[in-house]
């Protein structure tokens, strides 16, 4: 009986223990400290600007940003599911929580963060951390756009010099506040935002290895302080972390706060995802790839650093994708670079509070200004539009809404649309067939794949394809066939085109036979043509694919020779 109550509880804390630390989060570290140090030092830089501006731009204040940056980043980078992700406040949690704070106060922000936090943790111990593979691309990008715009917008104020007028509209308040503006102020901080955006740009073309958002706020900061300019600033911070404490709870406003804390934790787990999903798909300046992470773990983790962040007066935190490249494209490897992130802001609090508080929030309003711009991929946006009428439709709508309404409604139809889309999948069948080589054995043929998609391919079942399609192993030359494919939509092209780059990035040439004449428009606008290795590695024959592959494998067994 012994044995058996010991084999039970090996296996309880082995399911438990895939949420928590372990050795095998650092291995490796001996030979990858160093760029794993000056990665998140890099990230550290990068990050400042960025989280003081997320604070002021949410209406809670650069000392929320700032907390939030180091709490929630270090728990974050301990807990979570992916060994390179930098987490902390975003621009899209901040669309989510201006309107709230217009309404409810500064004081609502805290407990909403261990509210959101707790319902994310449940998401990641419900095992439901892949359900993110469900939300159309179309949707994601639209989410994208109007959060962009919406972020654009929320800096009218900072930018005018004005305080800005309490709203559920971003476009009204904005016009409000521009309305508002007085010279000379207006004029003042209007150049600040002009010279730091010229600054993000310049330097960014000319000198992509220095910190742009960073150098412009030093500059912007310097030309205040020189010139004695009289126009707002971020006041005073705190020279250390406040000690934790239970944020009050107000039984009467708990109800009103339980649909936005909903909306947070569904954008946090979303955008958390989404984001460490791609970083699992980028390689370091050496080459090598990130390595992969675990959904439900990155979940669980990502609730609680939103709790630890509202534990000490911070606000709802994310996985933020353009600190997470920033760490990949500087060489990390372990958890050490984001943990080190978190430190090296730490180490600002506590030795440049004063010299922070003196950053005009115009020089912070021209950082998110350039952010938003960069957050638009027309690229990206014309692929969807060029695709099928239905995803351009959702893109268009969602974008449309989340600019018009709020995000929260944004969230709430996307997600019920999402919910829709995913019911299709059942009703639909895919699946991926190995087949063999027709005709006679010919030396060389074991390297080459034929791999056959059959039913659809959309938003649904495109994640799944991807990961089948990447495990192919010792394999030169893969051919994949469309022939079958009955349905393909501007997801599943993309994740096509995923699929053709992550097999080309490992060496392996992909050639695409039997392309429907109704799908070669949506491929060759997403971009799964120019994907390829050569524009002639596209088929009608199978027979000609296949002679093409071996004439492959024979080139590479003469290059060994």
């Amino acid at each position: 009986m012994s044995t058996g109550h010991g084999t039970g509880t090996r296996k309880a804390t082995g399911k438990s223990g895939r949420f928590l630390p372990a050795r095998q989060d650092y291995a490796g570290l001996r030979k990858t400290w160093r760029t794993d140090l000056l990665a998140g030092i890099t990230v550290g830089i990068v990050a400042l600007p960025l989280a003081l501006a997320f604070g002021v731009s949410s209406g809670v204040g650069a000392e929320a940003g700032l907390i939030t940056a180091i709490v929630a980043g270090l728990v974050a980078a301990v807990m979570g599911g992916s060994p390179v992700q930098v987490s902390g406040p975003t621009g899209a949690m901040v669309v989510v929580l201006a309107p709230v704070v217009a309404v409810h106060g500064p004081a609502s922000v805290a407990p909403l963060s261990l509210m959101a936090g707790l319902l994310v943790c449940v998401l990641g111990f419900s095992g439901l951390g892949r359900a993110v593979a469900f939300i159309p691309w179309p949707v994601v990008e639209g989410f994208t756009l109007g959060i962009a715009a919406i972020i654009f917008l929320q800096q009218v104020p900072l930018a005018t010099g004005t305080s800005g007028v309490p709203g559920h509209n971003t476009l009204v308040a904005a016009v409000e506040a521009a309305s508002g503006a007085q010279v000379p102020t207006v004029v003042l901080t209007l150049a600040l935002v002009v010279g730091v955006a010229v600054v993000m740009v310049l330097v960014q073309k000319l000198f992509r290895a220095l910190p742009a958002s960073l150098l412009a706020v030093l500059l912007a900061t310097a030309a205040a302080e020189l010139f004695e300019l009289e126009i707002p600033r971020i006041g005073p911070l705190p020279h250390s972390l406040p000690a934790p404490a239970v944020p009050a709870f107000d039984v009467a406003s708990l109800g009103s706060l339980a649909m936005p804390a909903v909306a947070i934790a569904c954008l946090a787990a979303i955008e958390s995802l989404l984001s460490a999903r791609v970083a699992a798909g980028m390689t370091g300046p050496d080459g090598t790839p990130t390595g992969p992470y675990s959904p439900d773990r990155e979940l669980t983790g990502q609730g609680l650093a939103s709790i630890a962040a509202g534990l000490f007066g911070g606000m709802p935190a994310t996985g933020a994708i353009a600190r997470t490249a920033v760490n990949v494209r500087s060489g990390a490897k372990t958890r050490l670079a984001a943990v080190v992130h978190a430190l090296v802001l730490l180490a600002i609090v506590y030795l440049a509070a004063g010299m922070v508080s003196r950053i005009p929030l115009a020089a912070l309003g021209g950082v998110l200004m350039v952010t938003a711009a960069r957050m638009v991929s027309v690229r990206t946006a014309m692929a969807i539009l060029r695709s099928t009428r239905s995803d351009a439709t959702v893109f268009v709508l969602t974008a449309i809404i989340t600019v018009a309404f709020d995000l929260i409604v944004a969230i709430q139809i996307g997600l019920a649309a999402a919910a829709l889309f995913a019911l299709r999948t059942f009703a639909s069948l895919s699946s991926v067939q190995r087949e063999e080589i027709p005709g006679p054995h010919t030396e060389g043929d074991e390297h080459i794949a034929v791999l056959r998609l059959d039913g659809a391919m959309f938003f649904g079942a495109a994640e799944r394809i991807l990961q089948e399609i990447s495990q192919v192993k010792d394999v030169q030359v893969a051919i994949i066939r469309l022939s079958q494919l009955r349905m393909l939509d501007a997801t599943g092209a993309h994740a096509l085109v995923e699929v053709v780059s992550a097999l080309e990035l490992r060496g392996i040439t992909v050639l695409l036979k039997g392309v429907r004449p109704d799908h070669l428009g949506l491929v060759t606008n997403v971009g799964v043509i120019r994907s390829l290795r050569h524009h002639k590695h596209l088929f009608e024959d199978l027979a000609d694919a296949v002679e093409h592959a071996r004439s492959h494998v024979r080139r590479n067994a003469a290059y060994r020779l």
